[in-house]
C-alpha cells in the first residue's frame, strides 16, 4: 500500500478523498499521461469484454474522444487483419463513452439501438477511432428534444484510421437517449 500512497502523493491527490472519482479522472486525463493511464486502467475493468481488445483512450476533450484499436493477436481476423466485429466495437465504446461523459450520467441513460458499418480498407496495423460533438449539437439534438420528447435516437458517426492514415471504416452508432426518471426498468 506504500507504493499508492506515493503515487497518489506525487499526483496531488487527497488521500483521504476517494480514489477513483471518475469525474476528476476524466477531467485530469485531458492533461495528464498517468490520469489517462489511470482512466483506461478502470475502463478495462469496468467493461470486461472490451479488456482482451486492449482498447486505450489517447486523447479525451471536453466533445471529442480518440481511442486506439491495437494490432494484436486477439484482435485478428482469420487473415491477420483487424477483425470486423472488433472495429465494429471500438466504434460503439468512442461514441457512447463520449456521450456518457459529455452527458450527466445520473439524469440520462444511454443505450444502443442499433450500428451500421462501412469497411473500406483492411486494417494491417494499429487503428484510431475519433469521435467529436460539440454543446450546440448536444442542445439540438438531445437536451431540448427531451423537453418534450419520452426519449431520442442520435446517429453518432465515427470513423477509425490506421497508423498511415487509411481510412478502415465509417460506423454509424444510433444511441437511445433517455432520462432516467422516464425509463421503465430500473437498474436492480
Amino acid at each position: 500500500m506504500d507504493w499508492v500512497a506515493k503515487i497518489l502523493s506525487l499526483t496531488g491527490t487527497n488521500v483521504i478523498q476517494p480514489m477513483l472519482n471518475p469525474d476528476e479522472i476524466l477531467l485530469k486525463a485531458r492533461s495528464s499521461k498517468f490520469h489517462r493511464w489511470l482512466l483506461n486502467w478502470s475502463l478495462s475493468r469496468m467493461i470486461p469484454f472490451n479488456k482482451p481488445h486492449g482498447f486505450k483512450v489517447v486523447e479525451v476533450d471536453e466533445f471529442r474522444l480518440k481511442t486506439l484499436m491495437p494490432y494484436k493477436r486477439s484482435n485478428f481476423n482469420h487473415i491477420k487483419g483487424l477483425h470486423a466485429c472488433g472495429l465494429a466495437t471500438i466504434s460503439e465504446f468512442t461514441t457512447g463513452f463520449l456521450l456518457l461523459s459529455s452527458l450527466d450520467m445520473k439524469k440520462y441513460r444511454i443505450i444502443m439501438q442499433r450500428m451500421e458499418m462501412d469497411y473500406h480498407y483492411q486494417g494491417k496495423m494499429d487503428a484510431t477511432a475519433e469521435f467529436t460533438i460539440s454543446a450546440d449539437w448536444l442542445q439540438e439534438k438531445v437536451i431540448q428534444p427531451l423537453h418534450t420528447q419520452e426519449a431520442v435516437v442520435v446517429p453518432c458517426e465515427v470513423k477509425i484510421h490506421d497508423a498511415k492514415g487509411n481510412h478502415l471504416t465509417t460506423g454509424k452508432v444510433f444511441w437511445q437517449i433517455k432520462d432516467w426518471a422516464r425509463v421503465k426498468t430500473k437498474l436492480s
